[in-house]
């Protein structure tokens, strides 16, 4: 069925018009009570919506895709990627559909993507449906990284839609409506090289440049600085995510974007006690997407996109992969400049100092040895700046060990208000996130909203908002993370 929407409002379907081969028309299913929870009036704006219409029964139904907007051509994507590092040559869309593209009142090109629509062609085993929780925590985590500043899918929308859905128990179902720069993924070009489809990668290839990364396409070898241009945008990301204390948790290629957004917030979290094994999803049962190995496993995919880009790198074989290789290794460069940067400013330090290295290093150990809250730790560092460091004192059991190291921090003359700039006090603390979800799926927004509210300002401390600084109390034990489906 189709509906003018507001005059504000033109939706396109270049992606189902240009990649037919990957793009299955598909029709969300009907919600038999649809409710909207919230709403990202900001985000709406944004887009040049009116955020009034999706309070209406119309415009609610149309961010779950049971009213399709005039110019949008439903479509569930079709992708390969490594899930786990296990090749399968066909995943896609299994609860998720691409409603089409508008564009936003800044000119870029934006998707509006549905997630837990439906089964479709892709879902496999899956139901195709999603539960308010895991919803409502995308939400959440998507929306405070984006006020952190780091590049991420935002959430425009979470819809109940009065249906029950099976997990372990009998869950009210929901769906998100999320807005990417796009959902093009390193699966996406897996995909068309496993078929052999040269000519459907240089399109992709082509789309991806004119959409993410233009100035590749004046390049001598613009396939070669698309790829380039992934491998600096990733590399910034990964190193962004370490800053923060942020595990990913599901790092497969096909969650792996070409635009350098993170998305995916299925089993995440931020790290409470500073730990490099940190594992919080309950599915990587190996670790391998602990919180270290996020810049390995970051590395590992972008040499699966080489691999599926070889054809349009060079005629030759042996050429495309040295070309290849050499791109990829200015990846650990790339992060390691990054990381140091932006740890450099946690700490308030020049970046020009010989002796901030090995001052990172040594903190690092402290705090893994200490179990010391990372988020915690570095928001009080500004105030042992400012002179008063005994609340970052009172996190070692052995405040001589940080002593003796803040020593030789103050004596590099640490700027305090470049720390609160970077170091936020909110972020979606674990239990906290926990506790709002719990809420909202018997019914009561109230913590969700708060929460929000908190995190959409992560680095301005506000009286009465203690709480939401303080890490997890002790009873709150070992924490794990599920996908939702």
């Amino acid at each position: 069925m189709s509906t003018t929407t507001p005059a504000t409002l033109t939706f396109d379907g270049r992606f189902a018009r240009e990649f037919e081969e990957l793009a299955v028309p598909w029709q969300a299913e009907e919600a038999p009570a649809p409710e909207l929870l919230v709403l990202n009036d900001a985000l709406a704006s944004e887009l040049g919506m009116d955020p009034s219409y999706f309070r209406t029964p119309e415009g609610t139904l149309m961010l779950i895709g049971n009213r399709i907007p005039e110019g949008a051509t439903p479509v569930a994507q079709a992708y390969a990627g490594h899930q786990f590092g296990g090749y399968s040559p066909l995943l896609g869309d299994g609860r998720a559909l691409l409603l089409g593209e508008v564009t936003d009142v800044h000119g870029r090109l934006l998707d509006v993507h549905l997630k837990g629509s439906g089964r479709t062609p892709f879902a496999r085993a899956g139901d195709g449906l999603a539960v308010v929780g895991p919803m409502l925590r995308e939400y959440i985590v998507s929306e405070a990284m984006h006020a952190m500043g780091i590049p991420t899918t935002r959430s425009l929308a979470v819809v109940a839609t009065g249906r029950p859905v099976r997990r372990e128990t009998m869950l009210p179902g929901a769906v998100l409506t999320r807005v990417a720069g796009s959902h093009l993924r390193v699966g996406s070009f897996q995909f068309a090289r496993v078929n052999g489809d040269t000519e459907l990668l240089r399109r992709l290839a082509d789309h991806a440049i004119s959409r993410h990364h233009p100035d590749a396409g004046q390049a001598e070898q613009p396939y070669l600085a698309l790829f380039d241009a992934v491998i600096a945008a990733q590399a910034s990301l990964v190193a962004q995510w370490m800053l923060v204390g942020f595990v990913h948790g599901v790092m497969n290629t096909d969650n792996m974007t070409i635009s350098g957004e993170t998305i995916d917030y299925g089993p995440c979290a931020f790290m409470d006690a500073f730990n490099p094994e940190a594992v919080y999803s309950s599915i990587d049962a190996g670790g391998r997407y602990a919180y270290a190995n996020q810049p390995r496993i970051a590395e590992w995919n972008l040499t699966r996109l080489a691999e599926a880009l070889l054809p349009l790198l060079h005629e030759d074989q042996e050429q495309a992969v040295a070309l290849a290789v050499e791109s990829l290794g200015g990846f650990r460069k790339l992060y390691s400049a990054a990381w140091s940067a932006g740890m450099t400013s946690k700490l308030g330090l020049d970046a020009d100092d010989d002796a901030v290295s090995p001052l990172v290093n040594d903190l690092l150990g402290l705090l893994e040895e200490g179990q010391v809250d990372y988020t915690s730790f570095f928001r009080s560092l500004g105030s042992a700046a400012r002179g008063t460091p005994d609340a970052v004192r009172a996190m070692f059991a052995d405040p001589g060990a940080f002593d003796a190291w803040a020593k030789r921090w103050l004596a590099l003359e640490p700027d305090a208000g470049m720390m609160d700039r970077v170091n936020p006090a909110y972020i979606p603390r674990n239990h906290l996130v926990e506790e709002a979800l719990a809420a909202a799926t018997a019914g009561d927004l109230d913590p969700f909203r708060r929460l929000v509210d908190v995190l959409a300002n992560p680095y301005t401390e506000r009286p009465g908002l203690e709480r939401y600084a303080g890490p997890a109390p002790a009873d709150f034990g070992s924490y794990r993370t599920f996908c939702g489906t």
